[in-house]
């Protein structure tokens, strides 16, 4: 019998559960990875499970993307034939995708207890679907785990128990620590690609609406040209081969080239993130990351779940036109850079592990 279920789908999802499998893993608790497929298997194995020693999923959904709607309802079948095969006393998802809302209403729906990492998030943007998944995620959990007190305060606010919350800090701090120890030397990344350290500004825009409306990802790409020539940086793209496919190329007419790059694994868009001299997003785990490895970020969004990097200085959300985009990308590199990160310590997978009723001696879930 399975103590603990993972239910995943894409990169970022795995990324941050993949320090609360090791957990598992060092604490003898009988754990299975299903994943959905959100996105490709093939590129979560290459990209994150193979850099984070992690087991190759469990089980292997072969959802696929789709419309909401159908994607979603295609998942819940799914994921429910999953639990009852493995039937975990836990099932654990991360974060605001259709497998995190998929994963917690199957399981809420069946046997097994819903543990939420990274609970509490808000944007308080309605139109976007992520917080409508966050949000029913959070109130269909049975223990939410918050990465910062702001995020247990929005929980608190909107009556969930407290008793149900504990803080942990990011677990995003665990992986960009193993990225850090465990990866190729940050030299190495910049040597492939021909880069120096702070000599670039990195844009990662991938969110529909920006990436897939040519003329807005354009005006982002063509405002950080302008910026990477007004103080002599060379300005990178980094691109996925899952996103080349979905938006193609564009580059704008602009005063500087914007140069296309493909980091295949996760551990090398990092070692980019922390070598760049800012970033440009619409990525919310990007802003995340940036806020932790110390990298300025401009945020092409006009609201983020991620309010604690916009409230210790790393974050700023900026207009998406070029001369916004350009005077936020300045504003950014002007900064002292110095700000505390607000998503905790090194730890944060085993306080999750550790706020489960597990019976350390037999390495069980309490039932």
């Amino acid at each position: 019998m399975t103590e603990v279920a993972f239910v995943l789908g894409t990169e970022s999802e795995a990324v941050r559960l993949a320090p609360v499998i090791r957990a598992c893993e060092r604490r003898g608790v009988d754990h299975a990875v299903i994943h959905t497929g959100e996105h490709g298997a093939e590129t979560l194995e290459r990209s994150v499970f193979d850099g984070f020693d992690v087991p190759s999923p469990d089980i292997a959904l072969d959802v696929g993307s789709g419309p909401h709607g159908r994607q979603t309802g295609t998942m819940l079948a799914a994921i429910e034939r999953a639990l009852a095969e493995t039937d975990p006393a836990v099932a654990v998802v991360h974060g605001d995708r259709n497998s995190a809302l998929a994963g917690a209403v199957a399981a809420s729906k069946m046997r097994p207890k819903v543990a939420h990492v990274e609970a509490g998030l808000r944007s308080f943007d309605r139109s976007a679907p992520a917080e409508t998944n966050r949000v029913i995620a959070d109130h269909v959990a049975d223990y939410l785990f918050a990465t910062t007190e702001k995020a247990r305060w929005y929980l608190v606010r909107e009556g969930v128990t407290e008793l149900r919350i504990t803080v942990t800090g990011s677990t995003a701090v665990d992986a960009l620590e193993r990225v850090r120890d465990r990866s190729r030397p940050e030299r190495e990344v910049l040597d492939e690609f021909g880069l120096r350290a702070g000599g670039f500004l990195l844009v990662d825009v991938r969110r529909r609406g920006n990436a897939d409306d040519p003329g807005r990802f354009r005006a982002v790409l063509d405002g950080a040209a302008r910026a990477g020539s007004a103080h002599g940086l060379e300005v990178v793209r980094p691109v996925r081969p899952r996103a080349r496919e979905r938006s193609g190329e564009v580059v704008p007419d602009g005063p500087a080239p914007v140069r296309t790059v493909e980091p295949r694994r996760y551990a090398a868009f990092v070692r980019l993130l922390s070598a760049s001299a800012a970033v440009v997003t619409d990525s919310s785990c990007v802003q995340e990351e940036a806020c932790i490895l110390g990298t300025p970020c401009v945020t092409v969004q006009n609201a983020t779940e991620r309010s604690e990097t916009t409230e210790v200085g790393a974050n700023r959300l900026g207009a998406r036109d070029p001369d916004g985009v350009c005077r936020s990308v300045t504003e950014a590199l002007e900064s002292d850079g110095e700000w505390e990160n607000p998503y905790g310590t090194v730890g944060a997978a085993e306080r999750v592990l550790g706020a489960l009723p597990v019976d350390a001696e037999r390495g069980e879930i309490v039932r």
